[in-house]
């Protein structure tokens, strides 16, 4: 059943907005005035310190006489650093996001042993418990999957017996099952989207034992199942590099926000995929494709780097793409001389973009990667930009196949370890609910009776 809005058509909408905007303005101005803090961002662009974390560091910059210095950029999980993750994982020709969701959830790297353990029990829960999916996906279809997806997690409630207890025996279980679960949510969505928005034929697979998530993903996606080694390990370093970006990131710290309250797992999380929904947080890489296209419609083939220099300065100036200014996948909040997943990601990227005939897109994206810095300070100057992750993550998904509307909720599936781990700290060790100030800004108005109102 839809919603009706056909009250949204009539006179009366505009009446109410007219109403609104002329009893309600707040000048960003006295923002500055009142020392407050836009973004919870000090004035430097150095985030507000919010809380303590062991989870996860992320190292864009030095601090030298109260002013930043850029750095190459570092992502740490747990004290290693991703990097060293990725080449343990080319070296030993292995899948490591099920690692590395221990890793974040426990503080170490799981041994032999604790790892099958893992394994088996995300291999346990992967199937969704009994008319799950016909009761809350197939019966109520979404357009948006990250919408589905936050949904879902909520109807996971019901079928917990245990949902409001918060032991670390129960929270750490509920993160485990989301871990195993959110994949298959997520496909099965995507599935039942087709069919009714796109009107396509759509696939029910079940789960495979003994798949890595990175497999189960594509196994279950496919209509065929058939994937190579090669694309698994792709979307496996994805996922690695998405885990996790400190306890600061919008999803992560409304995720800590709603579990400083006590409530249920299931509402902290389904709060963090609400806000990784966001196109300013989670769906940049779908921007970039669009502005990937663009470029290969209006640049000729053979486009040298005056050619592209002139179309990102035309971007910057509005001219050009969407006519936002952005060059999207360019520039982070934290990172300065390099992202470390960017970089991590292009220098995996070129081998498959070549076997599948993606060899212009790739070229194009890294001359945006190596221009985009130099047109940015032409254009705008002040601070130092570099390519994040966003630049090649939607051009990989792409690569393999993957529809547009799953990039997003990907990017959710990796983070469920990360912010599972950060809501654990957040209920047993801050234990504290958070509550901001907000300066009041309105005028003192006396009360009319409703009959003298004009």
């Amino acid at each position: 059943m839809s919603i009706n809005r056909e009250w949204e058509q009539t006179s009366s909408m505009t009446t109410l907005c007219e109403e609104y905007l002329k009893n309600n303005h707040i000048n960003p101005e006295e923002c500055e005035r009142l020392g407050v803090k836009r973004g919870l961002r000090n004035p430097d662009g150095t985030g507000v310190l919010a809380g303590l974390t062991n989870v996860c560091d992320v190292v864009g910059y030095d601090m030298k006489d109260g002013k930043r210095v850029p750095m190459e950029g570092k992502l740490i999980y747990r004290g290693i650093d991703v990097r060293r993750l990725i080449e343990a994982a080319h070296r030993e020709n292995r899948f490591i996001f099920e690692e590395v969701a221990w890793l974040l959830l426990f503080g170490k790297l799981p041994t032999k042993t604790q790892l099958n353990m893992f394994q088996n029990t995300l291999d346990n829960l992967r199937e969704l418990p009994k008319s799950f999916v016909e009761d809350m996906i197939i019966k109520a279809p979404s357009p948006d999957i990250m919408n589905k997806m936050a949904n879902s997690v909520l109807a996971m409630y019901p079928y917990d017996e245990k949902a409001d207890d918060l032991s670390l025996e129960n929270i750490l279980a509920q993160s485990i099952t989301l871990i195993a679960g959110l994949p298959t949510i997520t496909v099965n969505a995507y599935q039942i989207k087709k069919r009714v928005y796109d009107r396509q034929s759509m696939y029910f697979h079940l789960p495979t034992r003994g798949q890595s998530t990175a497999e189960h993903i594509l196994s279950t996606y496919r209509a065929d199942q058939q994937f190579s080694p090669e694309e698994a390990r792709l979307l496996d370093l994805c996922l690695v590099l998405h885990a996790d970006h400190g306890g600061g990131n919008n999803s992560t710290f409304a995720c800590r926000v709603l579990s400083s309250t006590g409530t249920d797992t299931y509402s902290a999380i389904a709060a963090a995929i609400g806000s990784l929904k966001g196109p300013r947080h989670g769906g940049a890489n779908h921007k970039v494709m669009k502005m990937l296209d663009d470029m290969i419609a209006v640049l000729p083939e053979n486009a040298n780097d005056d050619d592209l220099r002139d179309y990102l300065r035309r971007v910057l100036r509005k001219e050009a793409n969407d006519r936002s200014g952005l060059i999207y996948g360019m520039g982070h909040a934290v990172y300065t001389k390099s992202d470390p997943r960017a970089v991590i990601l292009r220098e995996n990227a070129g081998e498959l973009a070549k076997k599948n005939g993606f060899e212009r897109e790739f070229s194009l994206l890294c001359a945006v990667e190596r221009l985009a810095p130099q047109v940015f300070a032409e254009e705008k100057g002040g601070k130092e930009v570099c390519a994040n992750v966003d630049l090649f993550s939607g051009f990989i998904y792409r690569m393999l196949g993957i529809s547009p509307d799953l990039y997003t909720p990907l990017f959710a599936i990796s983070r469920i370890p990360g912010w599972c781990a950060h809501r654990v700290e957040e209920v047993l060790f801050a234990n504290r609910i958070m509550r901001p100030a907000y300066k009041f800004l309105g005028q003192e108005q006396e009360y009319i009776p409703l009959e003298e109102r004009v």
